[in-house]
């Protein structure tokens, strides 16, 4: 009789024992997962058959001293803005050893973000701090001239002829003129609805395109541009999903591309301004950036997700045809064979075309 009291005490012992075991090892796993990266949102893929690349390969990753935030192509040179870092410019001449050629930081005041070209002058939108500008008429030993403090803050710039177009966020899109390239006279100014993010003109100077933050898409009559001065007259808009980041035009078509934000990319025809629609669109699964548009394919930066190439020539169904995986895919531009990514983790992603 003892020994069976001893054995119910042993097993229940035993048993005491494994339940406590049990206890902690879930104990444990729930703190483990709690304290585990939490899922990215945008990390989560959408396509069908997302490891496919659709034929478009990285050719070569150059990791640049700051962030990079776009990039622009001219000739064999990139001359990409990297925020704080200032512009960079690199040789790709080989995309598979692309180098530095030189780093401008001295006089590029603010953080550098978008930028434009005209001849052998890059603009840059530095936020609150105007237009950095900067003379790359020899690469390799670049000339920084005073920033324009007139036109801030300065979110995204356009340049039509003499003119250049900076989209201001909360104060609209301001106009100034060239003279001796590296000096500003400021001219016509037009007020939007929202922030503008990004400004685009279309048959040279009929109208003017403004993607406008949360309130999508506006649209202005500047066909009385005269000097750079108006008047100018909103003539209709269309509401899109999502924030208005970005708008590539289809040639001469009016139709406009545009990256807005989670909502992806929007098509919008603008034929009858007095009736703007949208004729398609594709949730893109990240953060629509910035893109460009080339022969019936669109390219897209979507941040987290990377670039995403879509197939357009129906533009009431846009069609996913390749990805291709970054860390942080911000800004963009395109050449026959390659397309050129300024990644603000990677730095510059160069990849080839089918």
């Amino acid at each position: 009789m003892k020994s069976l009291s001893n054995k119910n005490m042993m097993y229940s012992q035993k048993k005491s024992w494994t339940n406590t075991l049990v206890s902690f090892l879930l104990i444990s796993m729930l703190f483990v997962l709690s304290c585990a990266k939490p899922v990215d949102p945008e990390s989560i893929v959408i396509p069908s058959k997302p490891d496919e690349t659709g034929g478009y390969t990285i050719v070569s990753k150059f990791v640049t001293e700051g962030f990079a935030q776009d990039v622009i192509k001219k000739g064999n040179l990139l001359y990409i803005t990297q925020g704080q870092g200032g512009l960079v410019i690199i040789d790709v001449s080989n995309p598979k050893a692309p180098f530095i050629v030189s780093t401008t930081t001295e006089g590029i005041r603010g953080y550098s973000t978008k930028i434009a070209m005209k001849d052998t002058v890059v603009y840059i939108a530095d936020g609150n701090f105007g237009i950095g500008i900067v003379g790359v008429s020899d690469p390799y030993h670049t000339i920084s001239f005073p920033s324009n403090g007139s036109m801030k803050p300065a979110k995204n710039l356009h340049i039509m002829g003499e003119y250049i177009f900076t989209a201001t966020s909360e104060t609209g899109v301001k106009i100034a003129t060239f003279y001796e390239a590296v000096n500003f006279d400021l001219r016509g100014n037009i007020e939007t609805s929202g922030y503008a993010n990004d400004v685009r003109t279309y048959l040279d100077s009929t109208l003017l395109l403004v993607a406008s933050g949360e309130m999508g898409l506006q649209v202005f009559d500047i066909s009385n541009f005269s000097d750079g001065y108006g008047p100018f007259y909103f003539v209709g808009k269309c509401d899109t999903k999502g924030i208005a980041e970005s708008i590539a035009l289809k040639n001469n078509d009016p139709v406009a591309f545009m990256a807005c934000g989670t909502a992806g990319l929007q098509i919008i025809n603008f034929a009858d301004t007095n009736h703007i629609f949208i004729t398609g669109s594709y949730p893109s699964g990240g953060y629509a950036k910035e893109l460009k548009y080339d022969n019936n394919k669109v390219y897209m930066t979507t941040e987290g997700r990377g670039l995403q190439i879509f197939d357009v020539s129906d533009l009431s169904n846009p069609k996913l045809i390749g990805v291709i995986k970054t860390e942080y895919a911000l800004g963009i531009d395109i050449d026959e064979k390659y397309i050129y990514i300024a990644d603000e983790k990677e730095g510059l992603i160069i990849v080839a075309k089918p």
